[in-house]
């Protein structure tokens, strides 16, 4: 269970506001007029076939990449008008590649998420190491700390990068196929964290997955790309249509129930 100490940021019901963005690479667009909002305790999928534009959605969204047309907005400002350590401390990125394979201790590196809220490297608190430990026991990392980064397997780095971003305590989660190296247990682990997080601590998260059946359990809301532009956007019972992913992603779907969560289950037909 997380404990939501930081909630200074509890004030408007919007935390992310996108109008009309495009992003452009020299003279290409790479996607154009996406609009959509974020709301506190939600959770958004970006779907869509390789090249879509859903990474550089992601980007966009921090002020990683620019945008050439458009406007971006943090709880109603610009966020043009951020510094970065503001930014930092509201919005938290588990990257698709990140540099992880360098010899420092996991720990070290889950509290360097801690640099937002002013901790410099080796002058962390009491508090940043209990949050910092906190959220390894979360991502099933209890007896990592002291291991080194370059000593671990994809799947447990995906883990110790997830966690950094808990521990920075942002109030929105962006997720670049965060799954993508996890086994089965670990990727239903990753998605269960992000739920609860943006439940309890009334954050909200955005994830991209090529995956229509954990889109479609723990998705709120799920906007499918494609050529850069939004093809649907809405509810998975709204958008994961054969109509839809047929045009997406040219394949054939059998559509049905998961009799458990009673969510839509996507099987592809071959």
């Amino acid at each position: 269970m997380f404990i939501c100490e930081n909630l200074w940021f509890q004030n408007s019901l919007k935390m992310l506001e996108v109008r009309n963005i495009s992003v452009n690479y020299a003279a290409r667009t790479i996607v154009e007029d996406i609009s959509f909002s974020l709301a506190r305790g939600q959770i958004i999928v970006l779907l869509g076939a390789n090249g879509a534009g859903k990474t550089t959605v992601l980007k966009s969204l921090n002020g990683s990449l620019p945008v050439a047309k458009g406007e971006i907005t943090l709880d109603g400002d610009d966020v043009k008008s951020y510094s970065r350590r503001e930014i930092a401390r509201k919005i938290a990125v588990v990257a698709q590649e990140n540099e992880t394979k360098f010899p420092v201790s996991v720990l070290e590196f889950v509290l360097s998420g801690r640099f937002a809220h002013g901790a410099a490297f080796g002058w962390e608190t009491e508090n940043d190491r209990r949050i910092a430990l906190d959220c390894l026991r979360l991502c099933d990392l209890r007896e990592y700390e002291t291991r080194l980064m370059n000593e671990l397997s994809g799947g447990e780095r995906q883990r110790v990068v997830l966690a950094r971003a808990l521990a920075t305590e942002a109030q929105i989660l962006l997720l670049d196929e965060p799954t993508a190296n996890l086994d089965l247990a670990h990727q239903s682990l990753m998605f269960r964290l992000v739920r609860e997080r943006c439940e309890t601590c009334n954050t909200a998260a955005i994830v991209i997955t090529h995956d229509l059946n954990l889109a479609a359990e723990f998705a709120d809301r799920i906007i499918l790309l494609g050529g850069g532009k939004i093809i649907a956007k809405g509810a998975p019972k709204e958008v994961l249509t054969e109509e839809n992913l047929a045009k997406v992603f040219n394949v054939r779907v059998l559509l049905d129930e998961n009799p458990f969560s009673k969510k839509i289950r996507v099987t592809t037909i071959y």
